[in-house]
């Protein structure tokens, strides 16, 4: 179980990188088309370009920021509860936002199958879209397997 785990935070570091770079990449694109576009020669297709970038910063991000526990917790209604009483509500929403993650995950699969057999792509430059939603697919089913894991530490004792 540990080298599973091992393998998915080495997954998520990748990803992560990916969506920094993606990020990165947005400044940059946005600073150059501000000062290309002051001198009369904007960058054409910054706006599909950035969007796409957009998706892969997000769903590439939201399996490491899992696994860091980045993300903002209500935490003054489990105070309230046991031991116990926290691991049950913390399996329950864990369990229900593995539901939610799968469903997106489908769901993009399925349009990203949608825009690869249509040919759908960006209006001003022509990039494909489906790669995308394939991407950020992958990585809700990856952030599924972020939270069995989470749900396997939390009734091991491992949970913090």
């Amino acid at each position: 179980m540990d080298s599973l785990f091992a393998i998915l935070r080495f997954v998520s570091k990748i990803l992560n990188v990916i969506a920094g770079g993606a990020l990165t990449f947005m400044m940059v694109l946005t600073v150059a088309d501000v000062l290309l576009r002051a001198g009369g020669h904007p960058i054409i297709g910054t706006y599909e370009i950035s969007a796409l970038a957009l998706g892969l910063v997000i769903g590439f991000g939201i399996p490491q920021v899992s696994l860091d526990r980045g993300h903002v917790y209500m935490e003054f209604l489990l105070e309230k509860f046991s031991t116990r009483g926290k691991a049950v509500m913390v399996t329950f929403t864990r369990l229900l936002c593995l539901i939610l993650f799968a469903f997106i995950g489908y769901n993009l699969l399925n349009v990203g199958a949608g825009f690869q057999a249509s040919g759908e792509v960006t209006a001003t430059i022509k990039l494909p879209i489906y790669p995308v939603a394939y991407g950020v697919a992958v990585c809700c089913f990856l952030q599924c397997a972020v939270f069995l894991f989470d749900i396997v530490k939390i009734w091991s004792r491992a949970h913090e």
